[in-house]
């Protein structure tokens, strides 16, 4: 990124906006000074600088939830930054998840719906108690959970050839849930997938 294309307000500051590099959900906003959009990019973890405080503030240099930063972008005209990182934990000081955890919640936006998925299998992986779920017992059992995806993508196939849309659109539900719990038991996630389908479009 070009620092000279920056353009810091009256006070030295640019809005930072911080987005999930896998999920795509936004976790916090915040604002940097050329200070702190400088050790952002030398240490590789975000950097901000404290409205409240007048200091430099290193994000999770106490509660140890770093975020890696992944990419550093900028708007049309330079007056903000939107910072794709992987985060180590919660981005918010309420340990919520995101900072914008409050308002409208419900229904959750499309692009929530899979990350708040896998963090649900994530769950169940880590609770390994294959009687406390169905989830938990396809972790436990890949070629079980194998047939499931093979039966639930013949079902979205004789959907199409057969039913209604919203039949397709249930069968395409129970393909991805039970894809995401397969890709899970291999420590994969559907995030794996997606970097390879971008790879396929260059």
């Amino acid at each position: 990124m070009d620092d000279a294309e920056i353009r810091f307000d009256e006070r030295g500051l640019v809005p930072c906006i911080v987005q999930d590099w896998n999920s795509g959900e936004v976790l916090t906003l915040a604002y940097m000074n050329a200070e702190s959009l400088g050790l952002t990019q030398k240490t590789g973890e975000l950097h901000f600088w404290s409205r409240s405080r007048q200091e430099l503030w290193h994000k999770g240099a106490t509660s140890g939830n770093v975020q890696e930063l992944k990419s550093l972008r900028y708007d049309c005209d330079g007056d903000a930054v939107l910072a794709l990182v992987e985060p180590a934990g919660p981005a918010c000081h309420t340990g919520e998840r995101t900072c914008f955890y409050r308002g409208d919640m419900t229904p959750a936006a499309p692009h929530e719906v899979l990350p708040a998925l896998t963090r649900t299998i994530e769950n169940r992986k880590a609770a390994g108690d294959t009687s406390s779920s169905y989830t938990a017992r396809l972790l436990a059992d890949q070629a079980f959970n194998g047939e499931k995806v093979q039966e639930e993508a013949e079902e979205v196939v004789r959907a199409a050839r057969e039913e209604t849309d919203d039949r397709v659109a249930n069968e395409a539900a129970d393909v991805i849930y039970h894809l995401s719990v397969l890709l899970a038991s291999r420590d994969l996630s559907l995030a794996d997938a997606e970097r390879i389908l971008d790879e396929r479009s260059h």
